[in-house]
């Protein structure tokens, strides 16, 4: 059976939800003013939070996103969305990817291996179901074609991050000495998931894989949102975290992180987009990071020093 086939609603992303509000018509497109290319002088970039499918995948999101999301401003497919990103003076991409029923992880990593080979400057993330039959053989495979690590999404994949399919994943992870991307944020949410992502989703939950897997690499996109002073405090207390702040900077959402979250440990922040799936200028999370005016050290450091030590030595 083609895994690819009747691919459902949930394999989208919504926005943030403030304090009250129910999710309407998608959100608007901003139509800002994107630049040519990154400024020059910046230290190498690192986007890592870029999201690679085959034709197929891709187009079945854009389709969610049109109905629930935002207006997708760079419906592009993975050779456009790499050279979109390279030719503007991107270092290096972390693609990510995820699957959403038993069957399809073998393709979609098959398919971000071969991307890896023939791009060298991205460093491809395998994915898997948790629970389905062979979790532990799909990543070793993975793995030994050249992925460097793996992605998860408690939204789509309706699972909480601390759930017992999920520790074989996490073991394998630890073992192979691989970082895990796990989209386990409480935000962006959305009725349209075939989950209650707040009730699956917490700091407190992620917290206790922490501690159960100390030997476990584990990456948190969106700065945690929206539980972000909790993540301020994961970050002091736990070795073996790190962030993304993927579009939680690029003031689209009516959540705004705090400052101390980027300075806490700033060695664990890293860069990243969500392209090609933004409803504003590829640039916009770049600039937005740029004018908080961190030391440049730090600002190194988030840009693509950090995920340059995270994903590849793997």
């Amino acid at each position: 059976m083609d895994p690819f086939e009747q691919l459902p609603a949930c394999l989208g992303a919504a926005g943030w939800l403030a304090p009250g509000e129910t999710r309407g018509p998608p959100l608007p497109a901003l139509e800002d003013e994107e630049g040519p290319r990154l400024p020059e002088g910046l230290p190498p970039v690192v986007d890592a939070h870029v999201h690679l499918f085959p034709d197929r995948v891709f187009e079945a999101i854009w389709r969610w996103f049109e109905q629930y999301g935002w207006p997708i401003r760079y419906k592009l497919h993975t050779p456009q969305v790499l050279s979109f990103l390279l030719s503007r003076g991107v270092h290096r991409v972390v693609a990510l990817h995820y699957a959403h029923k038993p069957g399809m992880a073998r393709f979609l990593n098959t398919y971000m291996a071969e991307v890896v080979r023939a791009e060298p400057r991205v460093l491809g993330l395998a994915t898997v179901l948790p629970g389905e039959a062979g979790a532990e053989d799909i990543l070793a495979e993975a793995f030994a074609a050249g992925l460097k690590g793996v992605k998860l999404h408690c939204h789509v994949q309706c699972f909480a991050p601390d759930a017992p399919a999920l520790h074989e994943v996490y073991a394998a992870c630890a073992r192979a000495g691989k970082p895990l991307v796990l989209h386990a944020g409480r935000e962006p949410a959305s009725p349209h998931y075939s989950c209650d992502v707040h009730a699956l989703c917490s700091a407190e939950r992620v917290e206790r894989v922490l501690e159960d897997h100390p030997d476990l690499r584990l990456c948190i996109p969106h700065l945690g949102a929206d539980e972000f002073d909790a993540y301020a405090r994961l970050l002091e207390r736990h070795d073996n975290l790190w962030l993304d702040t993927t579009m939680a900077l690029a003031g689209y959402f009516p959540l705004t992180p705090p400052r101390r979250l980027l300075e806490v440990r700033p060695e664990r922040i890293l860069y990243g987009t969500d392209f090609p799936h933004l409803p504003y200028a590829w640039d916009r999370e770049l600039r937005r990071l740029l004018e908080l005016g961190l030391d440049d050290e730090v600002e190194a450091g988030i840009l693509g020093q950090n995920a340059l030590r995270l994903f590849e030595g793997c």
